[in-house]
């Protein structure tokens, strides 16, 4: 998957990857203890599924009755960030946490030195850098973790540059994934290499206003044209109302789809790996019609192997059941 990455700098800026995939890979939600997901209340145990690779097609033993063209992507890039951006990002991140210290899962993740990986540091050296090592879990303004699935091939990707040299990594590859990897572990992760040009824009930074990375997506990505469109608001299972929050009114859609699928044969769980893995997309429809946000959920009706489209007669078609995700109960 060849792709470009530009970085801009305060002095200058850089460009993305090209990738290949295996015979097979798999999606998987986190238990509600070791992180969750967006949905975790509901699916609070860790649960897989196996997905085989045919060309450029995934499809499950463990999800039947789906068959969809993947687009390969890093879930991760970015680059290094200079002294004075970590302290930032641990000053914000430990003072969220201290809202809320018990909170499960927690609200983030503070630098942990016992399993940070600090490459070639010894010493105390490298127990200082591992005690305020930023975790890599989340997306911040270097990039990193933002699971954009059209930063596939050909796409060009305009980062912050901090430090000499940039520092750009990537990894956590996927095969295919559904708008905001809602699963978490919530893409088809696979192995891959990535294949990319890097260029500089000198005074990038400054020149372009940039603060978070910017980039064009492929132009390459697959051809599904019906969609069922799920609509969510900010009012929560409980019926509670929030104002304007578009994580409520995405997850609302996001459950909404779910219950749909259930309909057809799914179990909850199956239905949840199709949205995580399927190239489903996510739009932030309303934000000014208070109380509520809208957000909305795509499904692509194409890729079931059925016609998954309401109709006056109810559900027709769908999964026969008997087969479903496997559980990995908590220890």
């Amino acid at each position: 998957m060849p792709c470009w990455t530009c970085a801009f700098s305060p002095t200058s800026s850089t460009t993305c990857p090209s990738l290949d995939a295996k015979s097979l890979g798999f999606n998987g939600f986190f238990s509600k203890k070791n992180g969750g997901g967006f949905l975790t209340d509901h699916f609070p145990e860790a649960q897989k599924s196996i997905w085989d690779f045919e060309g450029m097609f995934a499809k499950s033993r463990h999800v039947p009755g789906v068959r969809f063209a993947g687009l390969i992507h890093p879930g991760l890039i970015g680059c290094l960030p200079d002294p004075k951006l970590l302290d930032t990002w641990n000053r914000r991140e430990t003072g969220l946490i201290a809202t809320n210290p018990e909170r499960v899962p927690p609200l983030a993740n503070p630098p942990f030195g016992p399993t940070a990986h600090m490459g070639r540091l010894k010493g105390d050296a490298k127990a200082a850098a591992a005690a305020t090592g930023a975790r890599t879990v989340p997306p911040r303004e270097h990039g990193g973790n933002c699971d954009i699935k059209d930063l596939s091939r050909g796409a060009k990707v305009y980062f912050p540059v901090y430090v000499p040299g940039a520092g750009l990594s990537m990894g956590d590859l996927h095969f295919s994934q559904g708008d905001g990897e809602i699963t978490f572990c919530g893409a088809i992760e696979m192995p891959g290499w990535i294949h990319l040009k890097v260029e500089l824009i000198k005074g990038g930074m400054a020149k372009y206003g940039v603060k978070n990375p910017i980039f064009k997506p492929s132009v390459i990505k697959p051809n599904y044209t019906d969609y069922l469109i799920f609509e969510g608001i900010s009012v929560d299972e409980a019926g509670e109302q929030h104002y304007l929050d578009v994580n409520v009114a995405y997850r609302q859609a996001c459950l909404n789809a779910i219950e749909y699928m259930k309909k057809f044969g799914y179990s909850g769980a199956q239905a949840y790996s199709i949205l995580g893995t399927a190239p489903v997309q996510g739009h932030i429809s309303g934000v000014v019609d208070i109380p509520n946000s809208c957000a909305t959920l795509w499904l692509p009706t194409e890729i079931f192997d059925f016609d998954i489209n309401p109709g006056a007669d109810g559900p027709s078609g769908g999964i026969k059941g008997g087969v479903d995700m496997p559980l990995a109960p908590d220890l």
